[in-house]
């Protein structure tokens, strides 16, 4: 998998995803961020325009200390060519993240010489 190095020093790679109740497939760029251990935090309003449906809540801890209850929708995402079922938080941010979980057992390059990023 192939992803860029934006102008502000960002790793980004692209995602198929989709609702576990259809096969309309959304594409969304995620930035890859190795402080987050989940799979995929998403902005509620990508999540509404491809159809996630809840799944559930998880507790998460912030860096403040404080907790807070997040909303977890199912989806599907094409990862290295299987879809895989992942849960997605919901947040209230700007841009997709692309956590350690999806990482793991695979080798992230980030090469800002050349402004790229491999997952292999």
């Amino acid at each position: 998998m192939n992803g860029k190095v934006d102008e502000f020093g960002r790793a980004l790679v692209h995602l198929k995803i989709r609702s576990t109740e259809n096969d309309a497939e959304s594409e969304i760029s995620a930035w890859v961020d190795t402080a987050f251990n989940g799979e995929l935090v998403m902005p509620a309003s990508i999540i509404e325009a491809a159809g996630l449906k809840q799944s559930g809540g998880i507790r998460a801890s912030l860096a403040d200390g404080g907790e807070v209850t997040l909303e977890t929708f199912a989806c599907e995402v094409n990862w290295f060519g299987e879809d895989k079922l992942i849960e997605v938080i919901a947040n209230d941010g700007a841009v997709p993240l692309l956590g350690v979980q999806l990482l793991i057992g695979h080798r992230l390059t980030v090469d800002y010489s050349e402004m790229t990023v491999t997952i292999e």
